[in-house]
């Protein structure tokens, strides 16, 4: 088996600053927060930006940019930049950013969804931004919007800037969009698949959950056709993990999805995260990936023909 690509979610649009006194969401935060996940041993890092005032989600190509330019000074990860945004942002708002910085990878969502964040309300608690609770309510009423129009944009950016798209599929209709869009030659094998599985209105974490969307991908694609990693939420990050590194697949950890280090105790860092699942790599006997393995594995285009 290849050397398994762990990559760090650094801090997403789906916690809120109050939940969790570790989350990064100063522009600074993020930068120390994703250098220290790859120190740990990432080889991938996943960037959402933040309002560095209140810590709200942030399509903003300027906070992008400094984000961004400030890993790949100090740090040699690959930068895996979101096109997921918030599900409260415009399909326009979230791709933009494609275009401005030609990153390496970027995120593409398959499909439409509901998105609930609102569990996060059922534990009181004191809310540091008066953005926090009225954005977790909104999200009951949330879709997620990524329409065929939208999955096809969206494959004429990545193929024009030559970026390799992260495929998150977040149930098995997903998977069969993704094979739409190979069927008119939008999107072209060896693909790279991330399984986002336990967020509300999405699959679960069940272990047969998981084990159900690799054979479906295997039947549509082929066992050759693409790379799979594993990114669920809450509990379902460490227990799928060791799953998909048995099946020679991929993990992806971090605050984004998940706040704690075990059961009762919160994740201090990203990279506490990432040294669990270093550990779990290697307890199972299985290497993990460089920047550089990463990048041969996918296929990248490498960090000098980046715009940033």
């Amino acid at each position: 088996m290849e050397p398994v690509i762990i990559t760090a979610a650094i801090t997403g649009a789906i916690a809120v600053p109050s939940v969790t006194p570790y989350l990064p969401w100063k522009t600074e935060d993020i930068i120390d927060s994703a250098v220290g996940a790859a120190e740990a041993g990432a080889s991938i890092v996943h960037i959402h930006a933040r309002n560095p005032m209140d810590g709200s989600p942030s399509a903003d190509p300027e906070v992008f940019g400094q984000i961004m330019s400030g890993i790949k000074e100090r740090a040699y990860v690959v930068i895996c930049m979101t096109t997921g945004g918030s599900p409260a942002m415009t399909v326009q708002e979230r791709t933009a950013n494609v275009t401005r910085f030609e990153p390496e990878m970027c995120s593409f969502n398959l499909g439409s969804m509901n998105f609930g964040l609102q569990q996060a309300l059922k534990k009181e608690r004191k809310w540091q931004f008066e953005w926090e609770p009225k954005y977790l309510e909104a999200s009951k009423d949330f879709v997620f919007k990524n329409t065929f129009h939208d999955l096809e944009h969206l494959c004429g950016l990545v193929r024009k800037y030559g970026v390799k798209p992260e495929l998150e599929a977040y149930d098995v209709g997903h998977l069969y969009n993704l094979a739409y869009l190979v069927r008119e030659g939008l999107m072209t094998p060896p693909m790279h698949i991330q399984f986002v599985m336990g967020v509300l209105g999405g699959i679960g974490t069940m272990p047969e959950d998981l084990i159900f969307l690799k054979r479906k991908a295997d039947t549509l694609f082929g066992a050759e056709g693409y790379t799979w990693s594993v990114c669920a939420a809450s509990s379902g990050q460490f227990n799928l993990a060791p799953i998909s590194i048995q099946m020679g697949g991929h993990v992806r950890v971090g605050l984004e999805d998940n706040i704690y280090l075990r059961k009762g105790v919160l994740a201090e860092s990203n990279a506490q995260l990432v040294e669990k699942a270093v550990a779990m790599v290697t307890d199972m006997g299985r290497q993990v990936a460089t920047p550089a393995d990463a990048r041969r594995i996918l296929g990248l285009k490498g960090i000098d023909q980046v715009k940033y």
